[in-house]
């Protein structure tokens, strides 16, 4: 039977003879995304949906697409997409998401150099009959220091560009490596010293709850007078209100800003300033951007729907269907490791080694190793997927290694995954048993058997009388039920962890008066 795909979005038309070369039947329907009830009442009998930004994929939306089985997103946001939805349904949902670098980059620069020169004010001003020659005094770049927030795809592009104009490069990412680094020509820095030492600021960081409002009144008074500012990553990432006032103080000498908190964008502080630069989120707006991520989606959706081959899918492993089955509880478990180190991770990540040995090392480990490395990566880097993890990982000069071998301990099926780090070596294991639940049964060394709860304490503790009692005392004092409590420890009296799965979140304070309890070193909540 032949597959059906709808394009319910502007696409290019070279990507409309890709799905007809390869045999798949389309309905081009450009302006269809803008009719949501049209759009659901066509939907039922198409196999894959190609898309872009005006089509918003609604549960409603799905519970028509009886047929469907892949979303193809032209384009990296997939935020008009109801994901729980669609893998509810058993719907791929792929997206492209290196398509835009290189027009998001050029754009950033752009934008700095209209920032430098006021080209804007200074064309409208011309424009107008004026000659205020005088007015419009720029600064040049050659020498500045540019700082970079976030110095991965499209970050690693800017500092690139930046250096061949003769700037001074510095860049924060917790998941940059010293070697990376180095092979890209930038000086590895914290935040604080980027706020001190900036000339240009910009951002080029996911949307996470860590760098939402990073731009805010508190963080804007620790960088350099006169500094500027460019955004073409998250709207979220800038406090408005407070780069606003900073500008109008004069302690930012200017602002160019492609993405806002709230788009489209039709009011704003920013618009009626003079220093501030700003256009309606043209990052990826090139012919060759379009018509990239236009050619690639649907070479990735005729590759699934034709042979069961799944790329860049943000909501399922790159594996095969005959494959799932039996590597599902194993995703599930890498997936859950990679989380667990990666939430007790801090500092600039080196080096991921993943173990497997029995049954498991016989399986597809690729799979399983892109979903623990997206399970590392994803507390810091929100939008990645089991299938970018390990380009996001080797952009940021991360070493990714896999070890397979026979079966040589108590378990059928053993991962591990350690984690190097600048500072220390993590290790945690787990393994699937005959119920199909994950589980973890070693951390650091020190032997555990527990369950993946939603939420979860991770306490260290020095082995004393006492310590089990005032821990589940402090507990249900502040009313937080305790649904599973697991102990292990090196030795009597030696280093101890506790993983406690709890009913909900526990309060910041709560959280305080158990570090404060006698030989505890260190309390974390885990989220999965």
């Amino acid at each position: 039977m032949t597959a059906r795909v709808l394009i319910s979005d502007a696409l290019s038309p070279a990507a409309v003879q890709i799905f007809k070369d390869r045999g798949v039947e389309v309905e081009f329907q450009p302006n269809l995304g803008k009719d949501k009830d049209k759009l659901a009442e066509m939907i039922n009998g198409f196999d894959g949906l190609a898309i872009r930004s005006a089509t918003k994929v609604t549960a409603k939306m799905l519970e028509n697409a009886k047929s469907l089985k892949v979303i193809g997103r032209a384009g990296i946001g997939v935020d008009n997409v109801d994901i729980p939805a669609a893998t509810a349904r058993g719907i791929i949902v792929m997206n492209t998401p290196f398509g835009n670098s290189i027009t998001t980059a050029e754009h950033a620069i752009t934008l700095m150099l209209a920032l430098a020169r006021q080209i804007p004010e200074a064309d409208a001003s011309t424009r107008a009959g004026k000659w205020e020659k005088n007015k419009f005094l720029g600064v040049e770049i050659f020498s500045k220091t540019l700082g970079i927030i976030g110095c991965g795809n499209v970050g690693s592009i800017v500092a690139d560009r930046a250096i061949g104009l003769k700037m001074k490069v510095i860049a924060y990412d917790p998941y940059l490596s010293a070697d990376r680094a180095m092979n890209l020509g930038v000086e590895k820095v914290e935040l604080d010293e980027l706020w001190r030492r900036a000339d240009f600021i910009t951002l080029h960081t996911p949307l996470t709850d860590k760098t939402r409002d990073i731009i805010n009144a508190e963080t804007l008074k620790l960088t350099k007078k006169g500094m500027r500012l460019i955004n073409c990553a998250r709207g979220e990432l800038v406090d408005e209100t407070a780069l606003c006032e900073a500008l109008k103080s004069g302690h930012v000498a200017g602002a160019a800003v492609d993405v806002f908190r709230e788009e489209p964008a039709t009011q704003s502080c920013l618009f009626g300033l003079p220093n501030v630069v700003c256009t309606p989120h043209l990052g990826a707006s090139t012919m060759e951007a379009q018509e990239n991520v236009a050619l690639q989606v649907a070479e990735q959706m005729a590759d699934y729907l034709l042979r069961g081959a799944i790329s860049n899918a943000v909501n399922f492993p790159s594996i095969s269907a005959e494959e799932a089955p039996k590597l599902k509880p194993f995703v599930a478990l890498s997936e859950k490791l990679g989380s667990f180190a990666g939430q007790l991770t801090e500092s600039g990540i080196t080096r991921v080694q993943i173990s497997y040995e029995g049954g498991v090392a016989q399986l597809n480990t690729k799979a399983l190793t892109s979903a623990a490395v997206a399970g590392l990566l994803r507390p810091m880097l929100q939008d990645v997927n089991v299938v970018s993890a390990p380009i996001v990982a080797r952009d940021r000069g991360i070493v990714v290694e896999e070890t397979r071998r026979d079966a040589e301990g108590d378990y059928e099926s053993l991962i591990t995954v350690t984690v190097t780090t600048d500072r220390q070596t993590r290790s945690v294991s787990g393994t699937v048993y005959a119920d199909g639940h994950p589980r973890i049964i070693n951390i650091k060394g020190i032997r555990m058997d527990a369950e993946f709860g939603s939420s979860m304490l991770y306490v260290t503790n020095q082995d004393r009388p006492g310590f089990v009692g005032r821990f589940a005392t402090l507990l249900a004092g502040a009313g937080i039920n305790i649904a599973t409590f697991h102990l292990g420890r090196e030795s009597a009296g030696g280093d101890a962890i506790a993983l406690v799965e709890v009913d909900g979140a526990v309060p910041p304070n709560v959280l305080a008066e158990v570090q404060k309890i006698p030989n505890v070193q260190q309390v974390k909540t885990l989220r999965f």
